[in-house]
This record gives C-alpha cells, sequence and structure tokens, in this order.
C-alpha cells in the first residue's frame, strides 16, 4: 500500500533522482523507445447533465458548444478505420452522458464489436456504468473502460457536485468486476494543490488493481466553463507527476493525454523519459485541440521513438 507520505517524499526528490528513479522502473517493464498510440472520437457531443468544471460539454456551461445525437454505428466504424490505416492502435469512443440510457447500449455494442473487428483495441468512456452494462460490454470485446477520479478525494468537490467521489469508485469497481481492462487518471491544474495530485495518484495506485492505463492531463482551461481562467501547472511540476506515476504503478500505461498542444517539445520528451509511453493522436480529443499527425509523427522520429505494436 502506498502512503501520502511516501508518495509525496518521491515527488519532493531531486528532479534528476526522480527522472532517474521513474526511468530505471519503465526500463524495467517496457521499452522505453516505444510508445503507444491511440485515437479518440467523440461518439455524443455535449450535453451533459454533469457539471464537472473543465469540461465544455456540460449543460450547466456557455460554451457555445451544440449537443448532437449519438453517432450512427457505421460512421463510427468508418473513422476507426482510417485511424488505424493512420497507425492508431487503440480507439477510444467517448459519450457525453452521466450514464448510458438502455436504448443505447445495443449501438455501443456494435461499435465496440464493429472496432474490435478491425483488430484494433477498445475503448470506451460513457459515464457511470453498473455492472449489467459492465458485463454487456466485456461480453462484446471491449477491452478498456476510461473513467476518471480527476482529482483527489479532498478537493474533487471543488470541481465537481452533480456525483461524488465514491461514485467514480463504485463503477471503477464494476468495470474491474467485469473483467475489463480500467483506464484512470486524472487532471491537473485545476487550482488543486500539489497534495491534491499525489494523493489522486495514490488513490489510484491503491485500488485493488491499478489501472491498467493512467491518463494525465494538463487543464485546458476553456471559455465559458469555471475553470477558464485557472492557472496553468508549471512544466516541471507535471513532468514529476508523470514521474511518479510511472514509479507507483510501473506495469501501467501512462498516457500523456489532455494539454499537449501546449507543451513544448522539449516539455514531451521529459515526459517520455519520466515514463510516459501513451499519447493520443489526431487534430482533436472530443472537443479540445490536439497536435496533428504530422507533428507528432515528426517529434517522435527526433527522439528515436516507434510506434508500439498489439501484442498477438
Amino acid at each position: 500500500m502506498w502512503t501520502l507520505e511516501k508518495a509525496r517524499a518521491l515527488h519532493d526528490a531531486p528532479f534528476n533522482n526522480l527522472l532517474f528513479l521513474a526511468q530505471t522502473v519503465h526500463r524495467q517493464n517496457f521499452d522505453p523507445n516505444k510508445v503507444q498510440l491511440s485515437r479518440l472520437l467523440s461518439i455524443k457531443t455535449g450535453g451533459c447533465p454533469e457539471d464537472c468544471g473543465y469540461c465544455s460539454q456540460s449543460a450547466h456551461h456557455q460554451t457555445g458548444l451544440k449537443a448532437s445525437k449519438l453517432m450512427e454505428v457505421k460512421q463510427v466504424i468508418t473513422e476507426a478505420t482510417k485511424a488505424r490505416d493512420a497507425g492508431a492502435t487503440r480507439y477510444c469512443m467517448g459519450a457525453a452522458w452521466r450514464n448510458p440510457k438502455p436504448r443505447d447500449m445495443d449501438a455501443v455494442v456494435a461499435m465496440v464489436e464493429g472496432v474490435k473487428a478491425l483488430g484494433m483495441e477498445t475503448c470506451m468512456t460513457l459515464g457511470m456504468l453498473d455492472l449489467e452494462q459492465a458485463g454487456r460490454l466485456k461480453q462484446a470485446g471491449l477491452d478498456y473502460y476510461n473513467h476518471n477520479i480527476d482529482t483527489s478525494e479532498r478537493y474533487y468537490g471543488e470541481v465537481i457536485s452533480t456525483r461524488s467521489f465514491a461514485d467514480r469508485l463504485d463503477t471503477l469497481e464494476n468495470v474491474r468486476q467485469s473483467g475489463i481492462k480500467v483506464c484512470c487518471g486524472g487532471i491537473v491544474g485545476m487550482g488543486e494543490e500539489p497534495v491534491d495530485r499525489i494523493d489522486m495518484l495514490v488513490t489510484l495506485a491503491n485500488l485493488p488493481e491499478p489501472p491498467d492505463s493512467v491518463p494525465i492531463n494538463m487543464l485546458i482551461p476553456i471559455a465559458g466553463t469555471p475553470l477558464a481562467d485557472a492557472s496553468p501547472i508549471e512544466p516541471i511540476e507535471f513532468v514529476r507527476m508523470i514521474a511518479l506515476a510511472r514509479i507507483m504503478m510501473p506495469k501501467s500505461y501512462v498516457r500523456l493525454s489532455a494539454g499537449r498542444t501546449a507543451m513544448t517539445d522539449e516539455m514531451q520528451a521529459l515526459c517520455f523519459f519520466a515514463g510516459a509511453n501513451s499519447i493520443f493522436v489526431g487534430d482533436t480529443l472530443l472537443t479540445a485541440g490536439n497536435p496533428g499527425q504530422d507533428k507528432d509523427t515528426l517529434l517522435l522520429r527526433r527522439l528515436g521513438i516507434e510506434r508500439m505494436e498489439l501484442e498477438s
């Protein structure tokens, strides 16, 4: 079990020592020069009843985003095929829901089955899930389910009021019990204290099984949301979070997620050295911007990092 004190001591260690340890742990578990490429598609955008303070898709915020209906299954498969042909090995589908309704499950299941048939790993994020829904998704072949805890339990209520921290943990347990791999991380730069960031990782590392995938997002401030004017996290502090996640969850994929458009190439390179080994590729992440495929390809080539292939 990780304690906050132990994790904090690591986080606060001299930067070079922290990165050396993180890179050592990374090399013990992964090829240090390979990164998994994932693609994310919003299959249902906007109109979400949750009030997450960072989110452009919340119906509580005036962000100018128009709500859409659930995409057609055929269109999703077409987009997934393009992503696969461009080098992505995992396809993630997100819907702006509090939880899926029974009427939506048949289409969602068909999307999973269709993307699986393309030879890609599948991931979905649809809000809260009960055990029955998780079981249906597992049966359809879903590999990963994303449901972030966002921040520490202490700070959570400052960001979201429409569901509790415990609700998040319940969904993670339903996903785990169904046999789907858990993808769970958080967002930094939402006005939290450094101790909240560390405590978030302690919560994740101390789950019955650490998440198989841990996305670390840097807040993208969006006009019209309560966090539009949040002060950005300092780059070295962000790299410390990547390193700490790698050390505390050595066998997990640590995904460098939202916020890369605001990162220099040098900052991203430090994140890879600190143990990040997964990124989202493509021009958008749900509704926010993301570095384009060409820019990512160039950066990875300059660093001598190759695309990770799917395990057979």
